[in-house]
C-alpha cells in the first residue's frame, strides 16, 4: 500500500502582482510589442511581466492590465511606461490619465 500524497496547505502568499499587454492584431498595430519591451526592461522586483492575448479593447490598445487589482491602462505607449512603474507599481498610485475609461469611470 502506497502512502498517501500530503494535503497541500492552501498558498497564503497573496497574489503577486502581474503587468499584461496586449499583444493581439490591433494592439500589436499600436505598438504593444514596445510597451511590453520597456515593461520588460524595467525590471521591477515583485511584479511579474506577461504578454496576454485579447483583452476585448481593441478600440483602447494597446491595452496594459495590473492584476490581482484590475487596473486597466489604454493607449499605452512606452514613454508612459516608467510613470506607471514609479507612480503605481512602485508607489500604489494609479495614472490617472491612463485608465481606461470604459472600466474605470470618472463622474464629475
Amino acid at each position: 500500500m502506497m502512502p498517501e500524497p500530503e494535503a497541500k496547505e492552501p498558498d497564503s502568499q497573496p497574489e503577486l502582482p502581474c503587468i499584461l499587454i496586449c499583444q493581439h492584431q490591433s494592439c500589436l498595430r499600436n505598438g504593444s510589442a514596445a510597451v511590453l519591451a520597456a515593461f520588460d526592461a524595467e525590471q521591477i522586483p515583485g511584479v511579474q511581466v506577461k504578454a496576454s492575448g485579447c483583452q476585448g479593447q481593441c478600440n483602447m490598445g494597446p491595452t496594459v492590465r495590473v492584476v490581482p487589482e484590475e487596473i486597466w491602462y489604454c493607449r499605452v505607449k512606452p514613454i508612459d511606461v516608467p510613470i506607471i512603474v514609479e507612480q503605481h507599481l512602485k508607489g500604489g498610485k494609479p495614472v490617472e490619465a491612463l485608465l481606461n475609461p470604459r472600466i474605470h469611470f470618472r463622474f464629475y
